[in-house]
């Protein structure tokens, strides 16, 4: 298992997450430096991993990909306009490299792009102010972003279009697909809520203590 971090000081370390090599059989883990990059000009916004790919977005308007069993750069891309605020990669279970590299950005808009090379494919113009997070359903056929505009919106992937659009009425950080597919959750603020996919329905809602900052799906 790989693992990427990113700072406000520009800088991307990779690490690999290995057993103890004593105690193979046993849950003691050990972390093994791959590569450290100052690869922005600005502070570090967002990080993905999927298979060998990993991608960081920046302040800076770019995103900057590497290779993580060479522990190489793979260069970066320029199609963002302002600053990036998520990444995610999409890899159907029957492939070991992601297929697409999906980015969303401040000026509310998400690119697409396909992987093998890393191609540009489209940009499309989802919110009216800045996108906080995206989700690709395992599928790869949708994803769903929320933003700043205190919107929920669903892009189709075939087609290369938003196809869904609704105000939630409070400002949405986060949207994750659960495994299946079948499910989401959005976090608001304190509140995470789990909604039904085919419908948005909401099934059940948990409420911290303190703001949520992160999150992600289980088995």
């Amino acid at each position: 298992m790989s693992l990427i971090a990113g700072s406000y000081e520009k800088f991307i370390w990779g690490f690999k997450l290995k057993p103890l090599k004593h105690e193979p059989s046993s849950q003691n883990l050990t972390l093994t430096p791959l590569f450290s990059y100052q690869s922005h000009l600005a502070h570090i916004t967002a990080a993905a991993a999927s298979g060998p790919a990993a991608a960081s977005g920046s302040a800076d308007d770019t995103i900057h990909l590497y290779d993580l069993p060479s522990a190489s750069s793979l260069g970066s891309l320029h199609q963002h306009t302002s600053s990036v605020t998520a990444v995610t990669f999409f890899t159907p279970p029957s492939l070991s490299f992601p297929r697409n590299l999906l980015s969303a950005s401040a000026d509310g808009s998400v690119c697409i792009f396909d992987t093998d090379p890393f191609v540009h494919l489209k940009t499309v113009l989802v919110h009216k102010k800045a996108v906080n997070d995206l989700s690709v359903h395992p599928s790869g056929k949708l994803a769903l972003t929320v933003g700043r505009d205190e919107c929920l919106a669903m892009l189709n992937l075939v087609r290369g279009r938003r196809s869904f659009y609704c105000r939630l009425g409070k400002e949405a950080s986060l949207v994750k697909f659960d495994l299946g597919g079948e499910r989401f959750f959005m976090v608001t603020e304190e509140k995470v809520g789990v909604h039904e996919a085919e419908d948005a329905k909401l099934v059940t809602e948990f409420e911290c203590q303190k703001r949520v900052l992160s999150a992600a799906p289980g088995e």
